[in-house]
């Protein structure tokens, strides 16, 4: 049994977070296991405002070792972390352990028009982590954080930041969100090896029910990675997987709806 990790916050709902990464992996016939940085709920009393509550390091650590020390992984992935010994424990781990397969999801949560909460923290994913990660995986925002480049408003700056944030240490780049630029006709994304750049497309889903969608994708690359794909295969497969997923979203509540990750078995 190919086994794979999962370093992330729990969302209560489960639509994201280490709930959506553990969905991900068992739809591609992994073990999955989850060290739990954060808990993350949302109050039905306050239009599904949210809290984040931290786990300890002490905590963590002890996580840690059961899953990298006690069993060990094929490949590893890891979201919101939360705090700066969060980073530091999984800069730590990946290193010690030597997890080549490791993919960052640099979840950098923001409050406002693009400002983000905790800076500090962002810089020290960037610093400590994009070094390790054979994928990373920024959305718009977080690509903008992570390169220090304004958010990309076309293709081109797509591609100007997936070679800057490269140029600090990540061996590929996966820029997510194309299909929020304005007059966009597909959902693209964007692929950068070092080399040569790769737009992925997909049809252009009508759909509020996105929820957990950046969590599953970076998931499914760890996953594609952990069977043994070459990282630029593993993405096109996230890719299809993220699709079919949303396409088959629904609606958990009056205020948010996830992906349907358990849809790839029927479509494939």
């Amino acid at each position: 049994m190919i086994k794979v990790a999962t370093i992330a916050g729990s969302d209560a709902s489960g639509g994201a977070g280490l709930e959506a990464d553990l969905k991900t992996f068992e739809e591609y016939g992994l073990y999955g296991m989850a060290a739990v940085t954060a808990l993350a709920t949302m109050d039905p009393a306050q239009e599904w405002a949210h809290r984040v509550f931290p786990v300890s390091g002490e905590a963590l650590r002890a996580q840690l070792e059961t899953v990298f020390r006690g069993v060990g992984v094929a490949a590893a992935k890891s979201g919101m972390l939360g705090s700066p010994y969060a980073v530091e424990l999984t800069r730590e781990f990946i290193a010690s352990y030597r997890v080549k397969n490791y993919v960052l999801d640099p979840v950098m949560v923001c409050k406002g028009a693009g400002e983000a909460l905790n800076p500090e923290l962002n810089q020290a994913v960037a610093d400590k982590l994009l070094p390790l990660a054979e994928v990373v995986t920024p959305n718009l925002f977080e690509a903008s954080q992570l390169s220090g480049l304004p958010e990309a408003t076309t293709l081109e700056a797509m591609k100007e930041t997936a070679r800057v944030i490269a140029g600090k240490g990540a061996h590929t780049v996966f820029v997510k969100g194309g299909a929020k630029l304005a007059g966009a006709a597909k959902a693209f994304d964007v692929f950068y090896d070092g080399n040569d750049f790769e737009v992925l497309e997909a049809e252009l889903l009508k759909t509020n029910w996105t929820h957990g969608a950046g969590c599953t994708t970076s998931a499914a690359i760890a996953a594609g990675l952990a069977r043994g794909l070459s990282v630029r295969a593993a993405v096109r497969l996230a890719k299809r997987f993220i699709t079919q997923s949303l396409a088959a979203g629904f609606p958990l509540n009056k205020w948010v709806g996830p992906g349907n990750p358990a849809s790839w078995r029927k479509a494939y």
